[in-house]
């Protein structure tokens, strides 16, 4: 089982916050018996043990080059972002009197998993029988994404999801939720809560489905547009404008995200 030092950041690549983060929850949940530190960890610790770090693009330097291994490394972290990785004797004594969790020699420490497309409402059909695609989103995906305009049940999904992802060392996933906005709500609130980096947004079909799932050119870009406004840079969540694909919508709603984009990408 992985252990997890959730919501850390590379002091390179800061986001901006628009809402409270997550709370310091200390106390063994499931990391090994370490402490969890999010992004609201207000001091600097280290986490010590093997590591590995990604130091370049493997497509332009090699493999070798792009990668780093230490036998008895560490992780500087302060304020929940990366300020240092290396060898442990050389990165510690540059910050003597740092707290040290030591995660031993059969740990390994290194980023999370990114997964790069997934639909969490689908996880529940996962092995139903291989038809045609079409047939298949008529038979399995559409009854069952119709369940997720059920807040409840949209959180106990988004629960299991995020839940899966964690114990599989996945800690970034862009993801399809359903149509509904509550779909999208209870994914960004679990992931809020774990400090999770979560791509997302509520799914958009106005042909081609059934009359639960569908929505319209309008009512996709105003929901669409206030689940932004909410949740857009929140902890670690990102906002994707999320058309599902060409065959469940129309040219009038392809226009009406685009016009979307365009009203809110930086010009």
């Amino acid at each position: 089982m992985p252990r997890f030092i959730r919501g850390i950041q590379t002091s390179a690549a800061p986001r901006p916050a628009m809402g409270l983060d997550p709370p310091d929850k200390p106390g063994d949940d499931g990391n090994g018996g370490a402490e969890r530190h999010t992004m609201t960890t207000p001091h600097t610790f280290a986490l010590r043990g093997r590591t590995l770090a990604f130091r370049d693009d493997p497509f332009r330097v090699g493999p070798d080059a792009a990668v780093e291994t230490c036998d008895d490394g560490a992780v500087v972290i302060a304020d929940g972002r990366i300020l240092e990785v290396g060898q442990a004797s050389n990165v510690l004594a540059r910050h003597p009197g740092v707290e040290v969790d030591s995660y031993g020699p059969d740990a390994l420490i290194m980023a999370g998993f990114v997964d790069s497309h997934a639909h969490y409402p689908q996880l529940e059909i996962i092995g139903s029988y291989g038809e045609q695609l079409l047939e298949w989103l008529e038979k399995y995906t559409f009854p069952t994404e119709i369940k997720y305009s059920d807040p409840q049940y949209a959180r106990a999904g988004a629960e299991t999801y995020l839940d899966g992802c964690l114990a599989n060392g996945v800690t970034t996933a862009s993801v399809f939720s359903a149509t509904y906005p509550a779909s999208v709500e209870a994914l960004f609130e679990g992931a809020l809560e774990r400090g999770m980096r979560i791509v997302s947004g509520k799914n958009m079909m106005d042909r081609n489905c059934p009359e639960a799932l569908r929505d319209t050119a309008r009512s996709g870009y105003d929901q669409s547009k206030a689940l932004i406004e909410k949740w857009h840079g929140r902890g670690r969540i990102v906002y994707a404008v999320t058309p599902r694909f060409a065959v469940t919508s129309t040219f009038e709603q392809m226009e009406a995200m685009g016009a979307l984009c365009a009203s809110i990408l930086p010009r």
